[in-house]
């Protein structure tokens, strides 16, 4: 079963952009383990000059795209139990929780808006789960739409090839990741940390773990506060988990 995208989209030229290449390009395009649909809004206008949208009701500037011209779009593709996505600046955010779920379903069908938005009532007669890639306003939901597929379609078996690699992830357990390195040794005046280069495992992961929380509480301390709170109600103190064993660390 390959996971399979549908976006409803007024560009569908802009597809399949970043989409298209590397391990998920490949991966869609060789191994079908995903599969990309493009569905152009504008085919399903009424008006014979494909206009699709009209002014915003109680006035106001810009112009709305049309409840009936999306349901449309939407209705001329089979929904295959895949989950409904509106990118929008003004829906909750994309989190990874969320992307490992849609990850799990059949696929995705997202529309991506223009203009001042879509018609409310499309959203909510259809189901559409509305959905924000960061606090900031783009012109259209394209390039919103490539971040969450890209999200869940790397999470497919076989896709990124190395589930391991997976494991230490930013948000996969509350944390950022930690900083790489690779060689030369040295560039530029700054060298490899010298714990990466000991050879003493358990000390390389407590450094890293020591690295993964110290960036969350520098950078994002809403996380490292819900994963405090987290910890702190099943007892555990945080950061805990960082620490080689007295066996480990001989």
């Amino acid at each position: 079963m390959s996971f399979d995208c549908t976006v409803l989209t007024m560009f569908p030229d802009a597809f399949p952009g970043p989409l298209g290449v590397s391990l998920i390009g490949t991966a869609w395009r060789e191994a079908a383990l995903w599969t990309l649909e493009t569905v152009d809004i504008r085919a399903f206008s009424t008006d014979k000059r494909g206009f699709l949208d009209d002014t915003p009701a109680g006035g106001g500037p810009g112009q709305v795209m049309r409840a009936d011209v999306i349901a449309s779009a939407l209705d001329s593709v089979e929904r295959r139990g895949r989950a409904l996505l509106y990118m929008s600046a003004r829906g909750r955010p994309l989190t990874q929780a969320r992307v490992k779920e849609w990850a799990q379903a059949p696929g995705l069908i997202v529309l991506c808006g223009r203009f001042e938005g879509v018609d409310q009532r499309v959203l909510d007669a259809r189901g559409f789960e509305e959905v924000s890639v960061g606090d900031a306003v783009l012109a259209g939901g394209e390039a919103a739409a490539m971040v969450a597929i890209e999200a869940c379609v790397r999470l497919v078996p076989g896709v990124l090839g190395q589930a391991e690699s997976l494991s230490e992830e930013s948000f996969e357990d509350g944390l950022l990741e930690h900083p790489q390195y690779t060689r030369p040794r040295a560039f530029e005046g700054h060298d490899i940390p010298e714990v990466l280069l000991s050879g003493n495992h358990a000390h390389v992961r407590k450094w890293r773990q020591d690295q993964r929380e110290q960036t969350t509480r520098e950078r994002r301390p809403d996380l490292w506060a819900a994963r405090t709170a987290n910890q702190q109600a099943k007892g555990a103190p945080p950061g805990k988990e960082g620490k080689p064993s007295k066996d480990e660390d001989r």
